[in-house]
């Protein structure tokens, strides 16, 4: 049987913790910021982790199911 390949575009994003929650970056953080408040921009700076509903779809993109 072949090997398991795993989505590259997954690997570019997603890292799994040692706990097996998944990390991911933040949406809306890329550019136009000027318009965004200093509010908003401080909390999509911290860590954000994929929703329980979506962890096994992840994990099954990076071969860790």
């Amino acid at each position: 049987m072949p090997k398991m390949k795993s989505n590259s575009g997954a690997l570019k994003r997603f890292k799994v913790k040692k706990n097996g929650s998944i990390k991911r970056g933040s949406a809306f953080r890329s550019h136009i910021l000027t318009k965004k408040s200093q509010e908003r921009k401080v909390d999509l700076r911290g860590p954000q982790t994929v929703d329980s509903r979506d962890t096994t779809r992840v994990k099954r993109m990076l071969c860790k199911a």
